[in-house]
């Protein structure tokens, strides 16, 4: 896996998201068969969604990043708020964006690019720029972590009271970290929407229609132990956000 600029985008969407097949020459006043008519248009066709695609992205990080970064020094003055976008170029992965750290701290926006084409529009796009921001600047990656060592500590303090083996303890302690790191998930991913609306409306796109983008996701519902709520509770947390912006 390779994580690239944003710089390297724009080339990246135009070469390997989109290929354009050379076609053979075709000789003077023959016309072409409709196959190669065919073939030609579903090209060019995914040529221009590749550029839409790429434009909207620079578009949307050019816009978002300044204002998620205004946010992160608002709520979190202390915090490293350089936020760093990144793509992976890896073809046929399915959508995704996640929020990470790197090793000097800087946080990580990353994307990759069945969810940049997965968008219907810009509005959806920056909502999801903006709710992955959100769960740097909540604090959320650090919090999960806690969560996780506690659940561990007690999980595998459990086990070895009852007398297990230090293998069953070792198990109880990986599913105890596990156990610890979703107890909260579903208030994180609440969180993360909440803020997340703010930023996009301040950015200046539209959070309810970017939030349509829950409408084509498969909806969890409200599994025990899930890690993210139900589609309609985040999509009517953004609602209720954006009124009061």
């Amino acid at each position: 896996m390779r994580w690239l600029p944003l710089v390297f985008f724009v080339a990246l969407a135009a070469c390997e998201a989109a290929p354009v097949a050379r076609p053979l020459p075709v000789p003077e006043r023959t016309q072409q068969t409709p196959q190669t008519q065919s073939g030609n248009s579903s090209q060019a066709e995914l040529r221009q969604r590749a550029d839409r695609a790429a434009r909207n992205f620079v578009e949307v990080v050019e816009t978002v990043e300044p204002v998620a970064e205004r946010e992160c020094r608002r709520v979190a003055p202390r915090m490293n708020c350089d936020f760093l976008i990144v793509v992976d170029d890896r073809p046929g992965q399915p959508p995704n964006a996640f929020q990470t750290v790197a090793r000097n701290g800087q946080p990580l926006l990353a994307f990759n690019l069945g969810l940049i084409a997965s968008v219907e529009n810009a509005d959806e796009l920056a909502f999801v720029m903006g709710h992955e921001a959100s769960h740097h600047i909540m604090g959320h990656l650090g919090r999960m972590q806690q969560n996780a060592a506690v659940g561990a500590v007690i999980f595998s303090g459990l086990a070895s009271m009852s007398g297990a083996s230090a293998a069953n303890v070792r198990t109880a302690e990986e599913f105890g970290a596990a156990v610890g790191a979703r107890t909260y998930s579903k208030d994180f991913e609440l969180e993360a929407d909440r803020l997340g609306t703010i930023i996009t409306k301040r950015a200046g796109y539209d959070p309810i229609r970017g939030a349509r983008f829950f409408t084509r996701i498969p909806d969890p519902g409200n599994r025990f132990l899930g890690t993210h709520p139900p589609n309609a509770a985040r999509i009517d947390i953004v609602r209720r956000t954006a009124s009061q912006i």
